[in-house]
């Protein structure tokens, strides 16, 4: 497996790919703020579910990718705007909606990872991760 230098991106692009390639589900490698950003997914109405399995270095998450009765993918695009090259920090006041208010933003905050609506109600400001619609 090749060594990536931004595995938030990665998972990303791979919810994304698995709507657009209509599969019903995926894996991806674990980590914690994967399995953040996708239990947010879930509770947004994006994605079925997931689930982590595995021990040690062989843990994954699976995804249940969701899809609409005519079969088109819930999540029609993904932005990764905090890169590791140029990290991206917002002000609560300053967290962007998204397709106003058709999407989310996901923010990681010292008070832990959560949408940007969460944030901004919280009045806590942070790493902009991800725009999603």
């Amino acid at each position: 497996m090749a060594v990536l230098s931004d595995p938030i991106a990665d998972f990303l692009t791979r919810v994304k790919n698995a709507g657009i390639a209509r599969k019903e589900s995926f894996t991806a490698p674990y980590s914690g703020i994967k399995a953040e950003i996708a239990r947010i997914l879930a509770e947004e109405g994006y994605i079925w579910s997931y689930e982590v399995s595995g021990e040690g270095k062989d843990k994954v998450i699976k995804v249940k990718v969701k899809f609409t009765k005519q079969g088109k993918s819930i999540i029609t695009d993904v932005k990764r705007c905090s890169k590791p090259g140029r990290r991206q920090y917002v002000h609560s006041a300053d967290i962007p909606t998204v397709m106003n208010g058709l999407g989310i933003s996901i923010v990681s905050t010292s008070s832990g990872i959560m949408t940007g609506a969460q944030a901004r109600k919280k009045q806590v400001g942070g790493e902009l991760l991800a725009l999603i619609w």
